[in-house]
């Protein structure tokens, strides 16, 4: 089986599992081979609550560490927004490196998921 059907197959999984829970708004991660962004949209009205990029943090140290800290900071944006609860949408990729330091951090930093 190509890799590209497994990864397709594990985002539309993870996307109808996400539908379920709807009255939340979705942290959504998108992880390129350098950088890592996160950002925070409520489907129902079409709108993206808050956003950061590891790009602009400038974070010194491993992607991993800037993972953690753009989970901190989105964890901050979102609490200033009101948000507490969201739904974690990893997309295609598996919960382990620079996702589960991303998700662990917004932990940290007062969401819930």
């Amino acid at each position: 089986m190509p890799a590209l059907d497994r990864t397709l197959r594990r985002k539309y999984s993870n996307r109808a599992k996400i539908k379920q829970v709807s009255d939340r708004p979705r942290l959504s991660v998108f992880r390129s081979s350098k950088y890592i962004y996160a950002q925070i949209i409520d489907d129902k009205n079409g709108v993206t609550l808050a956003q950061v990029a590891s790009k602009a943090l400038n974070v010194e140290g491993t992607k991993t560490d800037a993972a953690a800290a753009v989970g901190k900071a989105l964890a901050e944006a979102a609490l200033a927004k009101g948000v507490k609860q969201v739904v974690f949408d990893r997309g295609s990729y598996k919960y382990h490196g620079r996702v589960k330091a991303l998700a662990d951090a917004a932990r940290e930093g007062g969401l819930e998921f």
